[in-house]
Formats: structure tokens, C-alpha cells, sequence
């Protein structure tokens, strides 16, 4: 009979029908052999090697229709059903409905499982002292629990997991027996304290503490002062009291981060309204099964520590989303604690025993530990709202590595390799693109490795043979040269790709944008197609060739070095040579900077030298531009983290807007540029008047400059007849730009699934590449 619609059938029929989504780790197939009984059906359900679930179901036509209308209705919870395809056959003469054994034949590439927060059953159970999981750290069912950070490869079995060493006890054996089980029935992960991981609690010499209950202990340890390494979902956390200033100041100088806000974990969403304010959208995100950790508006009576996110007006908070974090947190007096990566600053987190004795014995005075290996690293998703849009700035756990779908099917198999801060890499076939988890920041080696590491496992589960390889354009970059020995030792074809124009590509994909659209891409640096430093750019591009034009970008001003992003007073000085010449001094003086530099006047000279001599190169750095504004401020004029002057800005800013200040729009050559001069000169005017505080001249500078690049962007949309506004790049996530932006400028939109910072370049450079590959083959024809 082969592919046909079912309904033109009647009587006794089979139904073959491959479903695709997220459909393998969400107990899929033991709802399809529930359903499948229930209405009196034969036949089997399978895991296939694509991460997709093939069915067979043959019996009367009205129950087999019926099979596959709830198939839709009635999926378990975490399933996501997004094709479907059905073909119907002859009856085989099945005499029962099974579960067969998991097959490596790909049939439909499908989603790979991310990992879950514990669902309310789990914990309901492990909380309940008649319960045989009571108090059992590692609880899991078919709807929650780990899933990618413990494959080994795919189709989702228990033998591919780290969970494969675990054998179930008789008790569990039942429950995964059980076709009554909704939740256990066929699950994969499930264990229980006869048979399941185990915890052990270290000193900081390695010699285990004896203790009946080692979460308990762990707790009480807390309490007492200690930091505590805990092994968790897809690495290390360090635990710490939050509310204390003594032991947060402890933490700091161990871990050798100064001022880089900690995350703060929470009971549950009763404890965050103690820290945080939160409104539905909010506690919606927190009590998902991803469970990211969330900026939020701080409590004025909070009672976190001030040194937790020293100066901002946001506390990064998340709930305990497995068993173990919400047992440990129970016992502890705050029900809250800090929670922040397991590495040294700068250094990928720990996944595994070797690296925490390594890099971890200086700074968690204990250990907890449990003997499941960690497989794939997996490091904590965060958001935030920007202009009242829940965006991305890490997309990680409970997200990666669920592929995003893209109205174009790619013409080749992409594998791009994203930058160098914040880098994630994206596989892309078909319609759908796969971002890896969080890798980090590309200058240390462990980065790199698992940027590999992840690369090989896509590539593995998703039989991707002969990729193109796609990577940043900046010849400095440690990804691209990465990625060009990759396609030179597997003689693979290889493509640059601008920086900006895979953020805004990105980011028109990411919402489903097509046709001619203009991107506003803001961020901190990115190497041009001219060699210089862009990052204030506009650029008009077509979503179906790759045609783009930066046709508008931020005034140009110089940077001699790192040194001036590391102390941003240094390019603000090169911004007031530009304006004032060598009036630049007696404002420095007037202002009282001299000491933003550690140099004082004589560094500012130098910096002047510099440019004279021609050691400087000129930028359109938004995030330069925010950073000199926010030490100009003096708000924060040295970097010791990423963004940090930027973000410093932004949260010590106070509406509404100042009037009467703006930025000029220039027309040179066909470009427009956007003077930020006269701003700067306004800022420095309400200084000398004293009539406005910093923090409403901080909200006024960013507001005017989100609403100089929505008006320009409409000046070059009116020119090419735009279909649509993006915004992409680091800074894309600051509220202030973007409601002036929006202030000016009409359907602008911000990426929803991706994010807007570096970690989103890999998605763009894939798209990119393919349409570069499509044109290339439309000339070759022609």
C-alpha cells in the first residue's frame, strides 16, 4: 500500500508511522505501548539511530485513526511531536503490542534529549518518609532527570549512559515491567538507593568524612563557614553561604573573581520572592523543566550579601532542579546559597574528580561527591528580560542540544565553530540546526578540547559525514584557526564568515524573518571586512543570498591596545582628543579622572603618544563606546570580567530620560553614521551643571544611542525596503538600547531561541556558509 492518507481506508489496516521531535528520553514509547493497549492494538514501537521512534500498529481502522490522533493529545509531558509521518500497509499479523530493542538504523534525523529539572512527582516522593526513594538525591522518571549529560551516543538506552554500570534491584525492575507504571515504566535513568549512584562527602585532603546522611553533613558544613564543591547534573557547583560578607569575600579571592556576580540557587520559587520580585513570566521560566538561572530585580530586604553581584540592581537566581540540590538546600538555614561553576576563573568547569583535585583543592574546603560519571559538561543556561522579552545570554542545560528548525532546508551538511568568547558550535542539516551546550571562552586548551568533543558527538549521532566548515573571519581567532586544521586533516571545504553579519543573520532566522532585512549588530569587537574593529554596525542583508552591506555604523574613534579595554578611562581619553583636542586635559582634570588609570595624567599622555605615533586602530565598539561612557560616569572604569563597565551601566541607570540630547545622523558616501560625539559632550555639560545624577545621565546615554540606531536603521530600511529590524550582539541584551531603539523604529526583533552574544555566532556562521554553498552552485548552472 505504502505512504498514503489512513482515512481513505477501512477495516483492518497497519500503520507505520515515524515520529520526529523530542521523542527518545521523555518516556515515549512506554506512552505509545499504553496507548497502543488500550485501544487493543498490535504491533511494536522502536528507538531508531537518528534519535527518532518508528511505530506499527495494525488492527480496525477507526482504533487505529484513533491511535494516532491521541498520539498528539495525549504525549507524556517533555514529548515534542514535530513531524509525523504516516504510511499505512497490510497488516503483518502481530498478536501483541511491544517494546523492541533500540535499532541503529537512522530513518529520520530526531532530537537528542536535554537534560530535565526533577518534576513535582520525583520530588514528592523523595520527600515523603513512606516512600522507598525518600531522601534518594538521584530520583528520576521517564518525564525528568539527566539525559544528554550522560549519553555515550544514541538511540537513548540505559547502555548508553552513564547509568549503564547501575543494575536495577528487583524492586526497580518491576517498576520498569510495569505498563501501569506511567512514569517508570521502560525508563531508562531510574534508580533507587539499593541501586543507584552514590554520594561521599571529602575533606580537603581526600580522606572521606564519615557521616550516615553526606548531604546532611555537607549542609551543616555550609552552615558552619566551609565552601563546598558539589558534584551535580553536568559538573561542578561551588556552594557557599550567600548571606554572609565574610565567607562571599572568602570565595572571591579564592576563586580570583572580584567582582563577577555569583548565581544564587533557591529552594524553590517561595525562597526567590525573599531575594527577587517576580512576576508570572518569571516564575513560569524558573519552575520549567529547564529551570535557567534568571536576572531578576533584587528585593530591597533581601538577604543576600551585597558582595554576591556587588553594584547591580539584578540577582542571577535558579531553583535546585535535581534531588540532590533540594535536599542539600533543604538543610541549610537560608534555603538559599551561592552556586557558581566549579573552575577557575576563566577555566572551564569541572566535570570529573581529576580536574576538581586539580583546580578546586585551593577553593572548596569539602567535597561532595557522587561515583556517575558526568559525560558531557553541561554548565547552567541564564536569561534575562530585555525590554520585557525573555533572551538568552548562556543557553545550556534543559535547552542544548534540542535543535532549532529554520524556514530553509540547508544544502549541505554546516558545521560552524562560533567565536571565541562565549562559544557554542552548531551542526546544521536539513531545516534544523543543533547549538552544542556552553563551551566557554576559547583561550584555554579544556575549551577547545570539548568544543571537539561536542563537534565529534553531533556529528556521531547525526551521521554527518563530509560537513563545510564554517568559522569567524578574524584571522586572531583561536576557533578559526581550530576549525581550519579541522578541514585540512579531513579535507573538508572551509568558509569565513564576518562576525556581525552571523550575529544579525542569526537573529533573522531565529524569528523567522525572510526577504531584506536590516540588522542592528552591537557588541564589544569583531573583526570587519575592512580590518578594522567593528561593533556598532547596521547592516541590510537578503535572508535568501549572501548579499549583505554594512550600510551604517557608530562614529570610528582609536584604540591603542587591550590595556584600553581592560581601563575603558583610557578610550574615553581618545574620545575627548577627538572632540576636545587638547582641551581633553582640562576635562580630565575638571572631572577629577586621573585616577580611573593607574598611571594618572602620564597615562593619558601616553595613550596620546600612541595615537600620534600611529599605534592605534580605529573602532565602532558599542561596548567600547558603553564602557567609556560608564568610567566617564564613574560607575565602573575597570574590566576584570567580560562586559562589566557595559553591564555596570545599564543596572546603575534611573528614568526617565533626560531631554534635549541626541546623537547626529550623518550621510557619508552612501553610509550612514551615527555621531556619538554630541553625547559624550552632553554628559559631560550635565556633570559641570550637577544637574542631573550619574544614574539618570547613564540612562539618558543609552536610551539616545538605542534611539539614534533605531533611527538610522529606518532611514536604511525606507532605502532598501526592509522586510523587518534585528538586533544581535552582546549589548543587544541591554534594555535602555533597546527601547530606544524601538522608540524610533518599527517591527524590531530580538532572538528568542539563540543568544544574542557570541554563543549565537556558531547559528548565523551555518546559515551563512550555506547560502555562500547555494550561490556558488546557482553560478556553477548557470
Amino acid at each position: 500500500m505504502g505512504q498514503n492518507n489512513w482515512v481513505d481506508y477501512v477495516g483492518t489496516i497497519a500503520a507505520r508511522i515515524i515520529v520526529v521531535g523530542l521523542v527518545q528520553g521523555v518516556g515515549f514509547r512506554p506512552f505509545v505501548h499504553r496507548l497502543a493497549s488500550r485501544l487493543g492494538l498490535r504491533g511494536y514501537v522502536v528507538n531508531t539511530g537518528g534519535s527518532e521512534v518508528e511505530i506499527w500498529v495494525e488492527g480496525p481502522d477507526k482504533k487505529v485513526s484513533k491511535f494516532i490522533e491521541l498520539l498528539e493529545e495525549e504525549k507524556p509531558p517533555p514529548a515534542i511531536i514535530e513531524e509525523k509521518r504516516v504510511e499505512i500497509h497490510e497488516p503483518a499479523g502481530y498478536t501483541s503490542f511491544n517494546i523492541m530493542p533500540s535499532r541503529r538504523k537512522l530513518i529520520r534525523r530526531s532530537n537528542i534529549p536535554p537534560d530535565f529539572a526533577i518534576c513535582s512527582d520525583c520530588l514528592r516522593e523523595i520527600l515523603d518518609p513512606g516512600n522507598r526513594r525518600y531522601r534518594y538525591a538521584f530520583n528520576s522518571c521517564a518525564w525528568c532527570g539527566p539525559r544528554y549529560s550522560m549519553m555515550y551516543d544514541i538511540p537513548y538506552d540505559r547502555v548508553n549512559t552513564s547509568m549503564k554500570k547501575y543494575r536495577l534491584c528487583p524492586e526497580c525492575l518491576k517498576e520498569y515491567s510495569d505498563l501501569g507504571n506511567t512514569r517508570r515504566y521502560h525508563a531508562q535513568g531510574i534508580s533507587c538507593p539499593v541501586d543507584g549512584p552514590r554520594l561521599k562527602l571529602y575533606d580537603s585532603n581526600w580522606d572521606e568524612v564519615r557521616a550516615q546522611d553526606p548531604i546532611r553533613e555537607a549542609a551543616k558544613i555550609l552552615d558552619d563557614g566551609y565552601i563546598v564543591a558539589i558534584k551535580g547534573l553536568g559538573g561542578y557547583h561551588l556552594a557557599a553561604l550567600a548571606s554572609d560578607d565574610d565567607i562571599v569575600r572568602r570565595l572571591r579571592e579564592r576563586k580570583k573573581r572580584p567582582h563577577k556576580p555569583f548565581a544564587v540557587m533557591v529552594l524553590d520559587t517561595v525562597i526567590a520572592e525573599k531575594l527577587v520580585y517576580l512576576d508570572e513570566k518569571a516564575r513560569r521560566l524558573l519552575e520549567s523543566p529547564q529551570a535557567p538561572i534568571l536576572l531578576l530585580p533584587k528585593r530591597k530586604d533581601t538577604p543576600v550579601s551585597k558582595l554576591v553581584s556587588p553594584g547591580m540592581a539584578y540577582e542571577g537566581v535558579f531553583r535546585a532542579y535535581t534531588g540532590l540540590h533540594y535536599l542539600f538546600l533543604m538543610e541549610t538555614r537560608d534555603r538559599f546559597a551561592i552556586m557558581t561553576s566549579g573552575n577557575i576563573h576563566g577555566e572551564p568547569m569541572c566535570r570529573d574528580e581529576e580536574c576538581v583535585k586539580e583546580k578546586l583543592s585551593g577553593i572548596a574546603d569539602y567535597f561532595l561527591v557522587h561515583d556517575r560519571e558526568i559525560v558531557h559538561r553541561v554548565d547552567d543556561s541564564v536569561m534575562r528580560f530585555t525590554d520585557g522579552e525573555p533572551v538568552f545570554i548562556r543557553r545550556s542545560r534543559g535547552y542544548a542540544p534540542l535543535w532549532i528548525r529554520i524556514k530553509r532546508s540547508l544544502s549541505r551538511e554546516i558545521i560552524g565553530f562560533g567565536a571565541d568568547q562565549s562559544n557554542a558550535a552548531a551542526i546544521g542539516f536539513e531545516d534544523k540546526i543543533v547549538l552544542t551546550p556552553y563551551i566557554g571562552d576559547m583561550d584555554h586548551p579544556r575549551a577547545q578540547e570539548d568544543l571537539l568533543y561536542e563537534i565529534g558527538f553531533l556529528r556521531r549521532a547525526y551521521r554527518v559525514e563530509r560537513p563545510v566548515i564554517a568559522y569567524d573571519k578574524h584571522p586572531g581567532y583561536l576557533s578559526s584557526g581550530l576549525a581550519k586544521r579541522y578541514a585540512e586533516e579531513e579535507d573538508l571545504d572551509a568558509i569565513p564568515v564576518q562576525h556581525h553579519y552571523a550575529h544579525v543573520l542569526g537573529a533573522a532566522y531565529d524569528v523567522g524573518l525572510e526577504g531584506i532585512i536590516v540588522g542592528i549588530a552591537i557588541d564589544g569587537t569583531g573583526y570587519g571586512d575592512d580590518g578594522g574593529i567593528w561593533g556598532g554596525e547596521i547592516i541590510v542583508f537578503d535572508t535568501r543570498s549572501p548579499w549583505y552591506e554594512r550600510a551604517g555604523h557608530l562614529k570610528p574613534h582609536r584604540i591603542t591596545g587591550e590595556r584600553d579595554v581592560v581601563y575603558p578611562a583610557r578610550y574615553l581619553y581618545s574620545i575627548l582628543l577627538d572632540i576636545y583636542g587638547v582641551e581633553a586635559n582640562t576635562i580630565v582634570k575638571r572631572l577629577g579622572l586621573e585616577d580611573l588609570v593607574s598611571g594618572g595624567l602620564k597615562e593619558y599622555k601616553a595613550v596620546s603618544r600612541l595615537i600620534e605615533m600611529g599605534h592605534s586602530i580605529f573602532t565602532t565598539s558599542t561596548g567600547r563606546f558603553l564602557d567609556a561612557v560608564s568610567s566617564l560616569l564613574r560607575i565602573c572604569w575597570e574590566r576584570t570580567y567580560e562586559g562589566e563597565p557595559a553591564i555596570m551601566l545599564e543596572n546603575n541607570s534611573k528614568p526617565p530620560p533626560i531631554k534635549d540630547v541626541s546623537a547626529e545622523i550623518i550621510s557619508d558616501n552612501g553610509k550612514i553614521i551615527i555621531d556619538t560625539d554630541p553625547i559624550i559632550e552632553s554628559a559631560i555639560d550635565l556633570l559641570y551643571n550637577h544637574s542631573y545624577s550619574r544614574g539618570r545621565i547613564a540612562y539618558t546615554v543609552q536610551y539616545v544611542l538605542g534611539h539614534a540606531l533605531g533611527e538610522a536603521a529606518m532611514i536604511i530600511c525606507e532605502k532598501y525596503g526592509c522586510d523587518g529590524i534585528v538586533v544581535s550582539g552582546g549589548a543587544g541584551v541591554n534594555s535602555l538600547i533597546v527601547r530606544g531603539i524601538r522608540s524610533a523604529a518599527d517591527r524590531v526583533f530580538l532572538p528568542r531561541k539563540t543568544p544574542l552574544g557570541d554563543g549565537g555566532i556558531a547559528f548565523g556562521q551555518v546559515i551563512a556558509a550555506d547560502l555562500i554553498v547555494s550561490s556558488k552552485k546557482l553560478l556553477q548552472r548557470d
